[in-house]
């Protein structure tokens, strides 16, 4: 051990900085963990370089590099493989994508909205081409937070242009996080209030938070995906093709929700010229089609599959694979507050029927992991692997039914029509019906079923969000690098995506003790607590949290993704 090269970077660090380094030197965060979460609390990557040096490890620091740091793909786990031959400049690459179902940065739901206006827009801190994990600067270069995590300020990267050659300002973020705050953003409710963005100066914004949030820099990147930072002027409900003008590496050309969208080249963008001239976007409403377009040359890259439809891709020797674990998941809402699934007993015995080794196998051929119906990854530091796993047994499930006078329950199961999620409603009938329960499976295409079954819009102001779901169903969720979105508005009472309408004192004050926790321990110890209290209460099933999928043909390289729906080509060429 180096001491003086530590006791260097502990003098300057704050405490939240300081807790890290610490819990890294005892031994309770892995060097990549250290590295994540090193970035989140503001320690300048010099000073991660550093103590991984003064512990015995490579003295070469990690990069944080973010869209434009090189012109190749790392051979992280979010980036696909460089292809052999030499970069060549212009041309461009057709991508498939799901077909948006809105594209209004405050409000968009879905992962093709997070998609498409991902490549105009930028946020404060992105995603890297190292994992699924790390975050990096974007129109912020550096952050960092006061002793307790309550406030946070951030340096904004100077010389920005927005598309239309006006300047990129502090002004611009605080008007945006003001309309994140009144829109109640999935991972900002609760945790920033009207005026707590503050411009110190053109280009620092202060942050004082309600209270301390160790997590708080993932809440403004790329992993909270409405956190697009959109000019000043701009109006809330605008869309995307009506007011494109972002600072980022593309300028949208065309846009027809149907049929695609086009991009060209910003000469302006701050991160340099980009090795392609332009994007084409070709939507799907499904994964098949886009499988069979890449084979048939139609398309150059996916931005997501799912195993089922792209088995022929795993071993494509002209393809390359961006494959790697994440929090990916689906979560089966139960209403916990009217309906069949009121009482508890009833929502446990469902979640007993699923047989959940058989469903990573069949959806997935073992590229998943176990889930425990609580949405807080095995992959995340914090997580806690002492809170029993729950296992299929039919024989209790039929006791609790039989407690709760529900031996003959009969429902709908909703479901969208993306990705296995059908193949998986089927799955859960099947496995159901051996418990008694019998589930009518409704699929329907994600036009209607985020608005009509999943989150329908409040139709009284004092309605709570999501009080007309449907209750039960599958809906989606993308990967983010911290569970703070998923808890925050899934679960929290009155969270903007809480479909189950589950109210718990218990999870709340978990909750907000995870969020305040300035320390690896103290969030583990918080989320054991909310995953004991989750699996007892089984507001949702969660079977699995499964690989994300995607990548491009090898004649292109350094493409990578946040496993969000956003993919990345800013770095990306053609070879030769």
């Amino acid at each position: 051990m180096d001491f003086p090269k530590l006791d260097k970077v502990r003098r300057s660090a704050a405490p939240l900085q300081l807790d890290v380094v610490d819990a890294y030197v005892a031994g309770r965060l892995s060097r990549r963990e250290f590295i994540q979460r090193g970035a989140i609390v503001g320690l300048s990557m010099g000073s991660i370089g550093m103590v991984i040096a003064a512990c015995g490890g490579t003295t070469t620091s990690p990069s944080a590099s973010g869209a434009a740091a090189t012109s190749g793909a790392s051979s992280g786990a979010s980036s696909a493989p460089s292809a052999a031959g030499s970069p060549v400049s212009g041309g461009i690459i057709r991508i498939a994508g799901q077909r948006p179902v809105k594209v209004d940065p405050v409000t968009m739901e879905d992962l093709g909205g997070y998609g498409i206006t991902s490549q105009s827009f930028e946020f404060l801190c992105t995603a890297t081409n190292k994992d699924l994990v790390s975050i990096g600067p974007g129109l912020a270069l550096e952050w960092a937070p006061n002793a307790d995590g309550t406030v946070w300020t951030f340096k904004l990267r100077q010389g920005v242009k927005w598309h239309d050659g006006t300047a990129f300002t502090a002004d611009d973020v605080v008007a945006t996080m003001e309309r994140l705050v009144t829109a109640g953003n999935s991972g900002l409710k609760g945790v920033l209030g009207p005026g707590g963005a503050v411009a110190t100066d053109a280009n620092t914004v202060t942050f004082t938070l309600l209270g301390a949030n160790g997590n708080f820099p993932y809440l403004v990147s790329v992993f909270n995906a409405q956190s697009l930072i959109t000019p000043k002027a701009y109006v809330a409900g605008t869309t995307f093709d009506k007011v494109p003008a972002g600072t980022g590496a593309w300028k949208l050309k065309t846009y027809n929700q149907q049929t695609g969208a086009t991009f060209e080249r910003n000469p302006d963008w701050w991160g340099g010229t980009t090795p392609l001239d332009g994007l084409e976007f070709i939507f799907f409403d499904a994964t098949g089609p886009m499988v069979t377009a890449y084979q048939g040359q139609q398309v150059d890259a996916i931005i997501q599959f799912d195993v089922l439809s792209g088995k022929s891709l795993l071993d494509d020797a002209n393809f390359n694979l961006i494959s790697a674990p994440a929090a990916l998941h689906r979560q089966i809402w139960m209403r916990t507050d009217t309906g069949a699934f009121a009482d508890k007993k009833v929502r446990q015995a469902l979640a007993l029927t699923f047989d959940r080794p058989a469903l990573i196998q069949t959806l997935f051929q073992g590229k998943a992991q176990l889930g425990n119906d609580n949405p807080i990854w095995e992959g995340y530091p914090y997580y806690d692997s002492t809170v029993p796993q729950r296992t299929r047994d039919i024989p209790k499930a039929k006791a609790l039914l039989a407690e709760a006078n529900a031996s003959s329950l009969t429902a709908t199961l909703h479901a969208g029509q993306l990705l296995e999620i059908p193949d998986l409603a089927t799955l859960l009938k099947s496995q159901a019906a051996e418990a008694g329960i019998t589930l009518n499976v409704a699929v329907e295409s994600l036009n209607t079923f985020y608005g009509a079954q999943w989150c329908p819009k409040q139709v009284k102001p004092e309605d709570p969000p999501c009080f007309g779901a449907a209750e039960l169903g599958i809906v989606d969720y993308g990967h983010r690098g911290t569970p703070d979105v998923y808890l925050n508005a899934a679960l929290k009472s009155k969270g903007i995506w809480n479909s189950s309408q589950y109210g718990s004192t218990a999870f709340d004050t978990a909750f907000s003790d995870f969020q305040k926790a300035v320390g690896v321990d103290a969030q583990k110890a918080a989320c054991n607590k909310m995953e004991t209290i989750l699996l007892d209460d089984t507001p949702i099933g969660l079977p699995y949290f499964y690989n994300y999928l995607a990548g491009s043909s090898k004649a292109f390289s350094g493409l990578y993704a946040s496993g969000l729906g956003q993919m990345f080509f800013s770095a990306v060429s053609k070879t030769a």
